[in-house]
C-alpha cells in the first residue's frame, strides 16, 4: 500500500499494489501493520457497503460529532464515484476547505477520511458499490451533515444530482 498525504491534514489517498497472475488480481484494502508504520492509528469497529443502483446518486455529506467522531477508509469496489471531503475541524488550518477525488474499481484507490471531516460522493456509473471501514460505531444523534449544494462551499459536482435521500436533501445551509 502506498499512502499519499493531501492538503487537508490527515486526509490520505491510498493506492493498493495489486498482485496479478493468471487467476486474476489480489489486493490489500486494509492492513493495520502498514498503517502503523506510517503512524496512522486506525482500529476497525464497523464495516459497511453502500450499494447504489443508479448513476448520479448522491450520499452525504456526513460525519459524526465528538465523542463519537470517526475515521473512515472508503473504497469504490464496483463502478465509479466523485468523492468530496470537507474539513470541519475548527482548529484546522484547512477548516471549511474541501478536496475532491475520483475513486473507481479501475483505479483501485482508497481514501482515509479523518475525524471531523465530512464526506460525500456522487455515483458516476450504475451499480456502484462503496466499501467503508469505520473506526467508531455509528451513533444516532451524533451525525452531522453539510448540504451538497451549500453556496458557502461552491462544490464542483461533475454531473447533475438525480437521486438523493430526503434526509440529505433537507440538511440546512451553514
Amino acid at each position: 500500500m502506498i499512502f499519499y498525504r493531501q492538503k487537508i491534514k490527515d486526509l490520505i489517498l491510498i493506492k493498493s499494489e495489486p498482485y496479478t497472475d493468471r487467476r486474476g488480481l489480489f489486493r490489500r484494502v486494509f492492513c493495520s501493520n502498514e498503517l502503523k508504520v506510517k503512524k496512522i492509528n486506525f482500529k476497525i469497529k464497523q464495516v459497511n457497503i453502500s450499494e447504489n443502483k443508479d448513476t448520479q446518486t448522491l450520499r452525504g455529506f456526513h460525519y459524526q460529532k465528538f465523542p463519537h467522531s470517526e475515521d473512515k477508509i472508503i473504497s469504490c469496489i464496483q463502478g465509479e464515484i466523485h468523492n468530496i471531503v470537507i474539513d470541519m475541524r475548527a482548529d484546522s488550518r484547512t477548516y471549511k476547505k474541501w478536496q475532491s477525488f475520483r475513486l473507481s474499481e479501475k483505479n483501485r484507490l482508497g481514501l482515509l477520511v479523518p475525524k471531523g471531516c465530512a464526506n460525500a460522493y456522487l455515483t458516476l456509473k450504475k451499480k456502484t458499490w462503496v466499501l467503508y471501514f469505520h473506526s467508531q460505531f455509528y451513533k444516532p444523534g451524533y451525525e452531522k451533515g453539510i448540504r451538497y449544494n451549500d453556496p458557502k462551499f461552491n462544490f464542483d459536482w461533475p454531473k447533475k444530482i438525480k437521486v438523493i435521500s430526503k434526509k440529505d436533501n433537507s440538511i440546512k445551509f451553514i
